[in-house]
């Protein structure tokens, strides 16, 4: 099986991978579209659509009302099929849909990777699947050709980081600070530490999420040992508010200046 989201990260080992996430169906369905190509003309080497969720348990308030918004408009798990199908042949970055674990149990959970995999995803996040049932998603995953991208806390002990690592198909997200998404003035330089520790057990590659809001500290962390840096609510705050064209320029000169800083 291919790991599409894992060689990318490791073709882009002398200079981190960018991976915005933008939530599907915000402000509206016809801005998502045209967002995801945006960010994939700008440089975006990995792409991730959140599915909106009323219990969005890992996500800060920028995201939350972002789901809110969405699922005031109807934007569900088909509806954000219906963008993935459409956009997917579209753009060279391939997506990871990001979603909690009971809209996918609802679905039905080899339905739900079926489903995703036909309309083009190539990677799976779900923040709060349980380790003892990552095996079978993972079985699930590897026939539809779907990367499951399994997370690493701040605060996993030893023992569990190498459970994580000993099952993890290919990349690992390290969430760089304790507590949901959202920007972050600070960050942990523990976490550089806590980078060094996977990397000394492990080639897979890390991209490292949560916080990371401006070029300062996107400049910092890609002289670190790791292989992507993931946005969401500084993106997602991109786009709030703003007028459609006004909405998607402002979008693309953010992603331009987080790929500059990345690059310098």
């Amino acid at each position: 099986m291919m790991n599409i989201i894992s060689e990318i990260l490791r073709s882009k080992r002398s200079n981190c991978a960018l991976i915005p996430f933008i939530t599907a169906g915000y402000p509206n369905i016809d801005i998502t579209i045209k967002a995801l190509n945006v960010l994939d003309q700008q440089g975006a080497d990995v792409i991730e659509l959140g599915i909106p969720y009323s219990d969005a348990l890992a996500d800060g308030p920028v995201i939350q009302e972002s789901s809110k918004i969405a699922l005031q408009q109807g934007v569900y798990i088909d509806q954000v099929l219906d963008i993935l199908s459409t956009v997917s042949s579209q753009l060279g970055a391939p997506i990871v849909i990001f979603t909690y674990y009971n809209p996918i149990l609802v679905r039905g959970l080899s339905k739900f990777i079926l489903d995703i995999s036909n309309a083009g995803a190539k990677g799976l996040i779900i923040p709060d699947l349980p380790l003892e049932e990552t095996d079978y998603v993972i079985e699930l995953c590897s026939q539809y050709d779907i990367e499951l991208i399994l997370f690493i806390a701040p605060t996993s002990s030893v023992e569990r980081i190498s459970a994580i690592l000993s099952k993890s198909p290919g990349c690992i997200y390290l969430v760089s600070s304790t507590g949901v998404t959202g920007t972050r003035q600070q960050l942990d330089s523990k976490i550089n530490e806590l980078v060094d520790h996977i990397k000394s057990k492990t080639n897979k590659v890390i991209m490292l999420g949560f916080g990371i809001s401006n070029t300062d500290q996107v400049s910092k962390i890609s002289k670190w040992n790791i292989d992507g840096i993931v946005i969401g609510s500084a993106f997602i705050k991109t786009i709030g508010n703003k007028s459609h064209v006004d909405a998607l320029n402002s979008l693309r000169n953010f992603c331009n200046e987080i790929k500059q800083a990345i690059n310098t």
